[in-house]
């Protein structure tokens, strides 16, 4: 797509599986109420309290997904197809071993927008690829993905069994990889989402319905849509799980497309457990499509092992 989408920054309704039951926030940042008896051990109620507790320090930036850094990272099979035609064959080889890592943070932009609940976010998720050890090619980043959300967030408690239904939502996230030509990524969707959660164990249901664009006139358009099948890959729909025994942390990513016989799926496996302080070791195993934007429709299976300064999804 072109730099325009690129720079597109998605406002709309949000639930994410970061936060679960908090105390009502109000228009400055709130203090943590008593935790009734079956919400206690809850780990997305842990993240809330740790969270109220830094919301009024003007020096702490809230981390959002995971903030991770796996310095080395297995494929068997890299995705050679992105690369452009006007490079030679073997000028640049891809390296089965690369590092990656993700960095994302939010802040608040205002609480309780309606009465007493919706309170707004800005949010940012940097994911990258880094051929570090690819000498031969002088090191290059291979991919970068950025994903910029405003969120408006409700607290809930709705039950579901044993269940808490603590948040529900409705978002439009961008996300891109902000190249350009034929290497060029990027979708807009508008989403809901429900977590629900019981102890050590929490999950989030997500389904999404991408923004239409309009076809490419000819091949190289900037204006144009440059993943029209993108949603045969990465679906609409995304279940992610978190369980934490004691101080392991557990989680996984299931996606799928509904409507396509293709097993065009993906998994998402990750462990932590800390080390140092906030430092924690960080696994993560990935199995299927989109891994990246620029291997949406190339099949990838990868390994990895670091750190990781967060414990949730």
């Amino acid at each position: 797509m072109s730099s325009r989408a690129a720079g597109f920054l998605a406002l709309g309704l949000l639930f994410s599986c970061q936060y679960a039951n908090a105390a009502p926030l109000s228009h400055t940042p709130p203090t943590q109420e008593g935790t009734s008896d079956n919400r206690q051990g809850s780990l997305v109620e842990q993240r809330v309290t740790q969270e109220l507790s830094a919301a009024s320090n003007p020096f702490v930036i809230t981390p959002y997904k995971v903030n991770y850094f796996l310095p080395v990272t297995y494929s068997a099979a890299p995705n050679e197809r992105p690369l452009s035609p006007e490079q030679a064959p073997d000028e640049y080889r891809l390296d089965h071993t690369e590092a990656k890592f993700q960095l994302s943070f939010k802040f608040p932009l205002a609480y309780n927008l309606f009465g007493d609940n919706g309170h707004l976010f800005f949010a940012y998720t940097n994911q990258s690829w880094w051929q570090v050890y690819n000498k031969h090619s002088s090191s290059p980043f291979r991919e970068t993905n950025h994903e910029p959300e405003f969120l408006l967030m409700f607290n809930n408690d709705w039950t579901l069994g044993d269940f808490t239904n603590s948040f529900l939502g409705l978002g439009v996230v961008h996300q891109s990889n902000g190249r350009s030509g034929i290497l060029s990524r990027s979708w807009n969707r508008i989403y809901g989402n429900m977590i629900f959660d019981k102890g050590p164990l929490a999950f989030s249901l997500k389904a999404w319905w991408r923004i239409p664009e309009k076809e490419k006139r000819y091949a190289n358009d900037p204006s144009g849509d440059d993943n029209p099948d993108i949603n045969a890959y990465l679906g609409n729909i995304e279940l992610m799980a978190l369980y934490g025994p004691g101080r392991h942390r557990f989680s996984m990513m299931l996606r799928n497309n509904l409507r396509s016989h293709h097993n065009r799926g993906a998994v998402q496996l990750s462990w932590s457990y800390p080390i140092l302080g906030n430092l924690r070791i960080y696994a993560q195993y990935f199995n299927g499509y989109g891994e990246s934007l620029i291997d949406y429709n190339a099949h990838t299976e990868r390994i990895g092992i670091g750190v990781a300064l967060n414990d949730l999804l």
